[in-house]
């Protein structure tokens, strides 16, 4: 099998004294050559380390016979940006770090890569990137950090920052919190949107069996890094084994399974959608939905279940998952090991993985003097915490193409409810209108003009935390957004409305006192009266008719850079938010 940097080599004179002022040696130039790409940076704990776990792949790839170099498209932490217009630019990071790794990788082609990252943009982002580089792959999984003293986790700062601002802790606790939330690197410990993408990876077939989630401090995830290097080198020669080859529809409805399994993030319904569309496949919003009825929820962590992301390994990670759903899984998938998602689980089995999980969990028993055991975080099939999946999408005269709910973590007064409606046109100020106790129960609280094209996507994370975090009105009100949520976020949440406001979309019509029902079961989100009084469907038409006659669009809220390029071209977030280019094209 003819290497195409060996190609490139006969094409390029200057390749050769190029990278050997780069450090590699004269022998090196004839070896199998592997790019290694990865996140690190010091921008958050989620890239910090990786740099240690590039160096155990390029090691892995020597081991090999192959050559390893290193690429960097560092990646933003939402968390560091939450609540500022920095948050803005999260989504947008996507589409700029997909493009980083499509120039890096096809400017100078190379025979196979290794992709590591740990995060909600960045991990989505490798995986968009390595679906057009198309060269033989395997994702290393940054692993989640350590929960903290009395298994503090970084989503329970919400709560804490919502309690402070309403008198209810002091300094002293709120600092605390802020000392302890993040004990080491790694993604953040719970099922956020950076462990449901880690766990993505794998359940795709583009991550080595068992090595999403892993605790970062691990010596374990050290050694996979190294056995991904080695196996980059391998797939390089091997027919048939490049992204395009091993992914395909099957191995998305597996994803979307085992997504349902772990409560994941709603954060998905943009990134797998955004993936798929690089693979050359359609999911959507309406796909999830699918495959969520039914599902059964099995796995205990945080924010919806009760234990820290560190213990899913410990329970035996994707892996233990898949065996709990396997009768719903396409095992034929074919996979980065060269063998079907099947073999992998059988091969599992044998070779002692769960035996040291096991052994892992005792210790994080011992640690925290607790007494868990793997049913405690991952449920039998049988037991199942739930079998509805964890979302659903709400459709109707407000959200035509639809809305997202993570029911699993909604309380269930709010699965079906007419309230009234308090829209606001950006989250400061129903941030402010919350915290002031300025909503009151039975209202829907809108937060319009924040989806995609309007300014980026930013999440709704303290404005969910400050309704959550609240007794009364955790239970009695609605969010809904064009915007989308944290991974963490929890409460009667509902994201994603399409169309968005900026493009006219029905959520930009709502006016105060507007009837919005909603109906989890029935899948219905819908505006039903106006001013307080109950409507007919035909008589709410009219009147949204109306009011479109006097809508009137905004300016733009970017007029340079990233976010004018990603607020002309989001596709909808209800296919993934990508960058659309037929657009700019039509």
């Amino acid at each position: 099998m003819a290497l195409s940097s060996q190609e490139m080599r006969k094409l390029a004179p200057e390749l050769d004294p190029l990278r050997i002022g780069t450090g590699w040696a004269p022998e090196d130039l004839e070896k199998v050559q592997v790019i290694i790409e990865s996140t690190f940076g010091d921008s958050h704990p989620g890239s910090g380390h990786l740099d240690k776990l590039v160096e155990e792949v390029r090691k892995g790839v020597a081991q090999a016979g192959g050559h390893g170099a290193r690429y960097f498209a560092t990646d933003i932490c939402d968390g560091e940006s939450q609540g500022t217009d920095g948050i803005n630019y999260s989504l947008a990071s996507r589409e700029m770090i997909a493009n980083m790794i499509e120039i890096h990788a096809n400017a100078t082609p190379f025979d196979a890569g290794v992709y590591l990252a740990s995060c909600d943009k960045g991990m989505p982002a490798n995986l968009m990137g390595l679906a057009r580089v198309n060269i033989p792959s395997v994702v290393v999984p940054g692993g989640t950090m350590n929960a903290g003293p009395e298994m503090l986790t970084l989503e329970q700062l919400g709560k804490y920052s919502a309690q402070y601002e309403r008198g209810e802790i002091d300094r002293e606790k709120l600092d605390w919190a802020k000392c302890n939330a993040c004990p080491s690197c790694g993604a953040c410990s719970f099922i956020g949107t950076a462990s449901t993408m880690q766990i993505m990876a794998e359940a795709l077939g583009l991550a080595l069996p068992g090595s999403a989630l892993m605790p970062a401090t691990s010596p374990d995830l050290l050694a996979f890094a190294c056995q991904a290097g080695q196996q980059a080198v391998r797939l390089a020669t091997m027919e048939g084994m490049r992204p395009q080859d091993i992914v395909t529809e099957e191995s998305f409805e597996n994803a979307i399974l085992v997504h349902a399994a772990i409560s994941g993030s709603t954060n998905c319904l943009l990134h797998i959608p955004a993936i798929a569309h690089e693979f050359g496949i359609e999911i959507t919003g309406d796909t999830f939905d699918r495959l969520h009825r039914g599902a059964r929820y099995l796995l205990d962590v945080r924010p919806a279940g009760r234990w820290p992301a560190e213990v899913f390994y410990y329970a035996g990670g994707v892996p233990a998952i898949m065996e709990e759903i396997k009768d719903h899984l396409h095992l034929d998938v074919m996979t980065v090991t060269g063998k079907t998602l099947g073999e992998n689980l059988k091969e599992l089995k044998e070779n002692g993985f769960y035996q040291r999980c096991e052994k892992c969990l005792q210790d994080f028993n011992s640690r925290y003097h607790v007494n868990l055991t793997r049913e405690d975080i991952i449920r039998p099939y049988d037991k199942a915490i739930g079998t509805d999946g964890s979302i659903a999408i709400l459709k109707g005269n407000l959200a035509p193409e639809g809305a997202v709910i993570k029911h699993t973590a909604c309380p269930k007064e709010m699965f079906r409810a007419v309230l009234r409606a308090r829209p606001f046109d950006s989250e400061e100020e129903c941030l402010e209108a919350v915290l002031k106790h300025q909503v009151q129960k039975g209202d829907a609280v809108f937060i319009r003009y924040e989806g995609p094209k309007a300014t980026g996507m930013p999440e709704m994370f303290y404005t969910s935390e400050a309704i959550s975090s609240d007794k009364e009105l955790g239970r009695s009100i609605a969010l809904i957004t064009d915007g989308r949520f944290s991974g963490a976020s929890t409460g009667p949440v509902i994201g994603h409305c399409s169309p968005e406001a900026v493009d006219g979309g029905p959520i930009a019509l709502v006016e105060e006192g507007d009837l919005i029902e909603i109906d989890v079961a029935k899948r219905r989100l819908n505006i039903v009266g106006i001013a307080g009084e109950k409507k007919t469907p035909e008589e709410v038409a009219a009147v949204l008719e109306e009011r479109r006659k006097n809508w009137r669009p905004r300016e733009p809220k970017y007029k340079k850079g990233v976010l004018r390029l990603f607020s002309e071209l989001a596709a909808s977030p209800m296919k993934g938010a990508y960058l659309d280019y037929e657009k700019g094209l039509r």
